[in-house]
């Protein structure tokens, strides 16, 4: 039975609809012009005014040939072509179509000379279909950015974009598989110098529209960097307020102290690497002990005012079944964790020349993500309750609005591609750790609807205040809604989430300080934000995503879309033997080896204590067995040596096929192997060959 409460906001709902008619008819009559805020030379768009890429299906769209790429990047590498042809020249495009079959929709392209590529972009149309139907369009195109964005076509076009991302260096604690990077094995170092640092926040800071506040140090490992936390303090002097690390955690576990050194510095959130629940299910990261340093990472962190995000790389076959147990990890713990993100593999890195039989098997869209939610946790609807991360920016563009233009920064935008990135929000009391997904009570559509009106008559902030509190009630159903929520708690939490009406719910910007952080985790209700993000691989590129990146890398060759940057033509294999610190051998020589966490090995723990709820079940599962049963291979490391055997098996049956050929059928030896093949118990030398000394590259 519902509360008497619920009866009297099912009431107000009414009543704001009514109201809300009366308000509409009346606020678009002469609209006002959008004005042009400090952080952009360009006004505040219309909703008529922004920019979308061709969508719907099937479509025709810009990609890849995941071979003709490779080629041209490795000659490039070894210098016989110059990269100035990135600028220049289309290199390895082709087009591609993206179209439904069999219940699926796929990309296929044809590259005249290598053949046929196809992969998954979904195995659920409508869910496909409802992304990009909320996708409300590209923010304010990008100016004042032809010295950082000339990248040729994969050159960023569009928006302030969402998180700054700078790689510290490419050295590693761990070996993971998969990996961006392929980190610790490309035998060189990357690392950013101090000045290097400062001159790619410097830089970043002069595009318009303004880049938001947020900066993501990454790596490699970031906190390898001995600028690392110098790095964090000088991001948050110089404006960004939102200063992250991704990180896998280790150095934050095995020391309180550091922890506190980044918090006191400005780090705001940590990106941690997180696999699943239990040493178990995190084993393919070859760490015997890595879960227990996940939850120590958190500890320390936590306790020293950082908020965490888990990112989890999702692999089909290795860790998918986990997608829940995380989820109800974060449920039990609405404390401490407010955001997951999720992160559907990209084939790149050390697994870019993957086979057809893994990539197949491993494959895992956003689709997948939203139906495994709702199977595993019975938690959300694929077609209600998930949307493009881009569906924030008309929220995005009211905050802007009501803070006027004066504002040195803008808010948060998540212009990107309704393909890239998509989220569900979640509504959890922290008492009683009930949850329900915000669009179960919220007709988010229809809210998204009724703001971009207001957002398009521009009236300021009182009346665009009014006009959002009214969207609000009328789009309330408070019978849905969690047992102690109340349409006061809805109001309060969009205007804590976008600092709307200036009321101090704990700062966040850089004067914030340890009693801001607990006085903004005082509130009884956890928005928990579940996101996808699914960055491409040569296999699904699609050049009208790379355009509209949100996250972008700040490199020495200006700021790549981050999926240009990692896979794409592979500026970051350009770029970092471009401007390498040292050869491998030289930085050994110099600084000795940092140690990496592999084989098994376990990282010493100063405790394994912790206060985070776990479910010991998840924790005591085994490992995820689906492709050890099919008998494909999980990793490119495992692949190869699977290549290697099956070629030593060949080469060995044809030895035993020419020796039955001719001591039993006699018949004569051919030419090549008479003169090239010793064959064991026959005494002929072989002609000693040369062995090449190793190189360094």
């Amino acid at each position: 039975m519902h509360k008497p409460i619920k009866y009297v906001e099912k009431g107000l709902t009414y009543a704001a609809k009514g109201a809300w008619g009366v308000f509409d008819a009346l606020n678009s009559v002469h609209r006002n012009p959008g004005f042009v805020p400090n952080w952009s030379d360009k006004p505040l768009q219309k909703s008529w005014e922004k920019v979308k890429p061709p969508l719907g299906w099937p479509r025709e769209t810009d990609s890849l040939c995941p071979t003709c790429v490779r080629e041209a990047r490795q000659e490039i590498l070894d210098g016989k072509r110059d990269v100035s042809i990135l600028l220049n020249e289309k290199v390895g495009e082709i087009k591609a179509t993206i179209l439904e079959r069999d219940g699926k929709i796929l990309m296929v392209k044809d590259c005249p000379v290598h053949g046929h590529f196809e992969d998954v972009m979904a195995m659920d149309p409508a869910f496909f279909k409802h992304l990009e139907d909320a996708y409300p369009g590209s923010a304010i195109r990008a100016h004042n950015d032809e010295k950082l964005h000339n990248h040729g076509t994969s050159t960023i076009k569009y928006g302030r974009g969402s998180v700054l991302t700078i790689d510290l260096t490419n050295r590693c604690n761990m070996m993971c598989d998969p990996c961006f990077m392929d980190a610790n094995q490309v035998g060189f170092v990357h690392e950013l110098g101090w000045d290097d640092i400062k001159t790619l926040l410097d830089n970043a800071i002069t595009i318009k529209p303004k880049r938001q506040m947020s900066v993501q140090f990454s790596g490699g490992e970031p906190t390898l960097s001995p600028y690392f936390l110098d790095a964090v303090r000088y991001a948050k002097k110089v404006g960004y307020n939102s200063v992250q690390a991704a990180t896998n955690g280790i150095e934050f576990a095995k020391s309180p102290e550091f922890a506190r050194a980044a918090s006191e510095a400005g780090l705001r959130y940590a990106y941690l690497q997180f696999d699943g629940i239990g040493n178990a299910a995190n084993s393919h990261r070859l760490v015997g002990n890595l879960f227990d340093v996940k939850l120590r990472a958190i500890e320390n962190l936590w306790s020293n005012g950082v908020d965490i995000v888990p990112v989890t790389t999702i692999v089909n076959g290795v860790n998918n079944e986990q997608v829940g147990r995380i989820i109800k990890f974060a449920l039990d713990n609405p404390r401490k964790i407010s955001f997951l993100s999720f992160q559907p593999v990209s084939f790149t890195g050390r697994d870019e020349e993957i086979t057809d039989e893994r990539r197949t098997a491993q494959r895992y869209t956003l689709s997948h993500l939203a139906h495994d939610v709702k199977n595993q946790v019975q938690l959300g609807e694929p077609v209600r309750d998930w949307f493009p991360i881009s569906f924030m920016g008309t929220f995005t563009d009211w905050a802007d609005l009501v803070k006027g233009p004066a504002q040195d920064w803008g808010n948060l935008s998540c212009g990107c591609h309704p393909n890239c990135g998509v989220g569900m929000a979640v509504m959890i009391d922290k008492d009683t750790k009930e949850a329900v997904p915000v669009t179960a009570f919220l007709h988010g559509e229809q809210l998204a609807k009724d703001l971009q009106r207001v957002n398009d008559a521009a009236r300021g902030k009182r009346l665009s205040m009014i006009g959002m509190g009214l969207a609000l009630m009328k789009n309330y159903d408070s019978f849905k809604s969690p047992t102690h929520f109340k349409m006061t708690d809805l109001i309060k939490k969009f205007d804590k989430t976008f600092g709307a009406s200036g009321k101090d719910y704990g700062r966040v910007d850089g004067l914030r300080t340890l009693e801001d952080v607990e006085r903004r985790r005082s509130d009884r209700w956890n928005f928990l934000f579940i996101a996808g993000m699914w960055f491409q691989d040569l296999f699904n590129y699609d050049f009208r995503r790379t355009e509209r990146c949100i996250i972008p890398y700040a490199t020495q060759q200006g700021e790549i879309s981050f999926c240009a940057y990692n896979t794409g033509i592979g500026w970051r294999n350009i770029i970092e033997k471009m401007h390498m610190t040292a050869t491998l051998t030289k930085w050994y020589e110099e600084h000795g080896r940092h140690e990496i966490f592999a084989g098994g090995k376990q990282v010493t723990l100063g405790t394994a204590e912790h206060t985070l709820v776990l479910d010991a079940d998840a924790v005591s599962a085994v490992r995820q067995t689906d492709l050890d049963d099919a008998g494909i291979a999980k990793t490119a490391r495992e692949e190869k040596l699977r290549a290697r055997d099956e070629a030593k098996k060949t080469a060995e049956n044809e030895r035993m096929a020419t020796l039955y050929r001719q001591h039993v059928l006699k018949e004569a030896a051919p030419t090549s192997l008479a003169t090239g093949l010793q064959i064991q118990g026959l005494k002929k030398a072989a002609t000693p060959v040369e062995t090449p000394e190793p190189t360094v590259n």
